[in-house]
């Protein structure tokens, strides 16, 4: 039997992008495929959530000018053989995540070239840019890269920034009753998102069978 395996590389700062990971994993082993996940960790933890608006802000404008976050080595991914790869995270402040930037600094040229790669993200609003300046590095190392996967935050606005800030700073409030969150019901992605990525896993593992055929 020719098991495809997928690499998953990701980075999560809030929970949001794992628990849509989790399931994509769900869909593509139904299918039989191999998953392999890799969690990038900053060297130096960044608190969730922000103790203050001002860390929120300064991490937020460092990420507009795409600071890179030092990530714990990943070299046990780069030589082995994959039949795709995933990146997956959320946007920060247009660009992909701080620590996706170190790992794609630092493996990108070794571990992506010649291989096909689907972007992965999951994000309040503006993901194109996003995709776009991934696109640019991904291309550059000569990587095949698929559309992405993108799943932006399940409220709609301007509910959906507003919550978003609020979660970010640990000032959301717990009551399901409160009148905020009868316009703000979750943080991050819905139910039916959730289904959605195991059925996108279980298309992903389809299109990898028929790729070899």
């Amino acid at each position: 039997m020719n098991t495809k395996r997928v690499l998953i590389v990701y980075y999560s700062f809030s929970g949001q992008t794992q628990l849509l990971i989790q399931k994509l994993v769900n869909g593509l082993e139904e299918e039989g495929v191999e998953v392999v996940l890799e969690r990038l960790e900053p060297v130096v933890h960044i608190t969730f959530p922000f103790l203050t608006w001002k860390k929120m802000a300064d991490v937020m404008i460092s990420s507009f000018f795409r600071r890179h976050v030092q990530i714990f080595p990943v070299d046990h991914l780069v030589d082995r053989k994959w039949d795709s790869v995933i990146l997956a995270g959320p946007t920060w402040s247009y660009n992909p995540s701080g620590p996706m930037l170190d790992f794609l600094d630092r493996y990108g040229s070794k571990l992506l070239a010649g291989t096909t790669v689907i972007p992965f993200i999951s994000c309040r609003s503006y993901w194109r840019v996003h995709y776009w300046g991934l696109k640019a590095i991904l291309k550059n190392f000569g990587a095949r890269v698929k559309s992405p996967i993108v799943y932006l935050h399940s409220s709609s606005e301007p509910w959906r920034t507003i919550g978003l800030f609020l979660q970010l700073v640990g000032r959301l409030p717990r009551l399901e009753s409160s009148w905020f969150r009868k316009r703000y019901p979750r943080y991050g992605h819905s139910k039916e998102q959730y289904e959605d990525a195991i059925e996108r896993g279980r298309e992903l593992a389809i299109e990898l069978a028929e790729r070899s055929e």
